[in-house]
């Protein structure tokens, strides 16, 4: 057993949260707040945009179940990464695509992940995502801790969390626990 850890943003963290979750080898996953400047943030803080904070998950996993680079695939076939601090309705720099690595290897394979996807994209479409060593994680409030999970009825949850989840699930039915 390899475990490491990775800081993902790409939106709002209750769309990645149970993606993540069904992923083979994943230990656990927690909704937080990274890279920002004020200390032990709350989520109406970050919301406003002014604490630089990230939305993010951050995902303990076993290495030798699934990759980092497998991990990454899946981030970017779920969100949209050509938009700058935006994730459909969700605007602002807390919902900014974002890989928050923990150590060099991480940092080479979001940049050789990039730049395979990057590959085959117009000029006007390119990857923003930032790609930058995470500074400090602070977990969210325990009600977005497995959020979708515990509400699946909600509205946004309906709306945005459960298309991505299914497409999630059609797309990486190996990957799936």
């Amino acid at each position: 057993m390899t475990i490491e850890k990775c800081t993902l943003g790409g939106g709002c963290f209750w769309c990645l949260d149970p993606l993540f979750r069904r992923v083979k080898g994943v230990e656990s996953v927690f909704c937080g707040y990274a890279n920002g400047t004020v200390v032990d943030p709350t989520y109406e803080q970050v919301c406003t945009g002014s604490t630089g904070h990230a939305e993010v998950v951050q995902i303990t996993y076993d290495s030798k179940i699934v990759s980092f680079e497998k991990l990454l695939e899946v981030f970017f076939s779920v969100h949209n990464p050509t938009t700058l601090n935006r994730q459909g309705a969700d605007v602002g720099t807390q919902y900014r695509s974002a890989i928050l690595f923990q150590n060099e290897g991480q940092e080479r394979g979001a940049n050789a992940v990039i730049e395979g996807l990057t590959q085959n994209m117009t000029s006007e479409n390119l990857i923003v995502t930032e790609v930058a060593p995470l500074d400090i994680f602070y977990k969210a409030e325990v009600y977005h801790q497995g959020y979708f999970l515990n509400n699946p009825e909600n509205g946004y949850c309906q709306m945005v969390v459960e298309p991505k989840l299914s497409k999630f699930l059609d797309s990486y039915s190996d990957l799936i626990t």
